[in-house]
C-alpha cells in the first residue's frame, strides 16, 4: 500500500441519487448511481456496484475512466469484477457522462487545470469511505485515468495495488503535430479561443463518427456495437473533440508526470500491440523503471484492452485478480 498520508477526502459528503442506465451497462446487479459534489462545487456522478450481498465483497476497485466515457461503459468490467469477489465504481469526470459539463457546448470536452480532476477523485474517497464500501481499495485506470490515477498514486492514494489499460502517460502525436499543438494551444488563451474544439476533432463522439472497420478502440465487434448501442440510446453521456485548453493541460500534466519518481506501489499494466492513441514509448520507459511493476503485451489489442473479445476479457481480469488477491 502507499504508506505515507493519503490524500485528503471530504468529509460527511451528500449522496444524492442519480440517474442510472442499467439496460446497457451490463454490470451486476444492484448497480446505482450517485451524484457527487467536488471541493470546487462541480457535480460528478459515481457508479456503484456493492458485491456485498453477493459475495463480491473482498475489497473495493476504484475504475478510473478515460476521455469521453461515462461509468455505464465500465458496467461489463465491473462484472468480470464480481465474478472475481470484487465490488467495484467508476466515475463520470468532470465535463463528460453525466458530470456536470463545463462549457456552453457540451459536446467539446474541457477542463480548467488537468490537476482539478484530482479533485474529483477526492470526492469519490469521500463517498466510498460514507458508504463503508469493502476495503481494500484498488485501482483499475483506463487511459485518461490512467493520467489521473498515476498522480493520484504520487500523493498516496489509498489503495494496495494498481492495474493500468493503455495508461495516457503521453498522447501519441507526430512530433510535427505536437510541436502544432504546444504552439496554437498557447496562443488560444490570448485570442479568446481557449474554450473552442481543438483543431481538427469533431463534435461527435468516436464511435458515432468511425465505423467498426480499422477503428482504434477494440478489434472485437460485439464490444464496439455496444458502444454505438449505449450511446445512441442515451446520447446525453455522448462527448466530441477537446478544448484547446483541455490539449494545452494535457500535454503540461504529461510533461510533468514524467519528471516525477514511480509511485512504490505494484502495478501491472495492460499494453494492446496495435494501441495508436496513446504513447507507447512513453509506457515502455515508465514501467521499465517500475521496480514492482508488470508491463503485460497484448498480442492485436487495440486501445480498450477490457473491451477486446471475451477470451481477452477473461486474461486481463483473472491476472488483474491475482495481483489484487496478493494483498487482501
Amino acid at each position: 500500500m502507499n504508506s505515507a498520508v493519503s490524500p485528503s477526502v471530504q468529509s460527511e459528503p451528500v449522496l444524492l441519487d442519480a440517474p442510472f442506465y442499467s439496460d446497457v451497462a451490463y454490470g451486476p446487479e444492484g448497480g446505482k448511481a450517485y451524484w457527487l459534489t467536488a471541493e470546487d462545487g462541480l457535480q460528478i456522478r459515481m457508479g456503484v456496484w456493492d458485491g456485498r450481498e453477493t459475495g463480491a465483497n473482498k475489497g473495493t476497485v476504484l475504475i478510473f475512466p478515460g476521455r469521453t466515457e461515462y461509468i455505464e461503459k465500465y458496467g461489463m468490467s465491473a462484472q468480470r469484477l464480481a465474478e472475481r469477489g470484487y465490488s467495484s465504481i467508476a466515475i463520470d469526470w468532470r465535463g463528460q457522462g453525466l458530470g456536470q459539463r463545463m462549457l456552453s457546448d457540451r459536446l467539446i470536452g474541457h477542463v480548467e487545470k488537468f490537476t482539478d480532476y484530482q479533485k474529483d477523485v477526492r470526492a469519490v474517497l469521500a463517498a466510498v469511505e460514507a458508504l463503508d464500501l469493502p476495503k481494500p481499495l484498488f485501482l483499475f485506470a483506463h487511459s485518461m485515468g490512467g493520467c489521473i490515477g498515476i498522480r493520484a498514486l504520487m500523493e498516496n492514494l489509498p489503495v494496495e495495488a494498481a492495474m493500468f489499460t493503455g495508461p495516457m502517460w503521453d498522447i501519441a502525436l507526430p512530433k510535427w503535430r505536437r510541436t502544432a499543438g504546444w504552439v496554437i494551444t498557447a496562443m488560444t488563451p490570448h485570442v479568446g479561443l481557449d474554450k473552442n474544439l481543438a483543431p481538427g476533432s469533431l463534435r461527435t463522439s468516436y464511435v458515432e463518427a468511425n465505423p467498426f472497420p480499422n477503428n482504434m478502440l477494440t478489434s472485437d465487434p460485439d464490444m464496439y456495437a455496444l458502444l454505438r448501442e449505449q450511446l445512441a440510446k442515451y446520447p446525453d453521456l455522448g462527448l466530441g473533440g477537446p478544448s484547446n485548453m483541455w490539449v494545452r493541460e494535457a500535454l503540461t500534466e504529461c510533461r510533468d508526470l514524467k519528471l516525477r519518481p514511480t509511485p512504490n506501489i505494484e502495478v501491472l499494466t495492460f499494453l494492446g500491440t496495435n494501441e495508436r492513441i496513446v504513447d507507447v514509448d512513453v509506457i515502455h520507459d515508465r514501467m521499465a523503471r517500475w521496480p514492482n511493476g508488470t508491463l503485460e503485451m497484448v498480442d492485436g489489442g487495440e486501445h480498450e484492452i477490457a473491451m477486446e473479445g471475451l477470451e481477452t476479457q477473461a486474461m486481463v481480469f483473472d491476472k488483474t485478480a491475482a495481483l489484487f488477491d496478493k494483498y487482501l
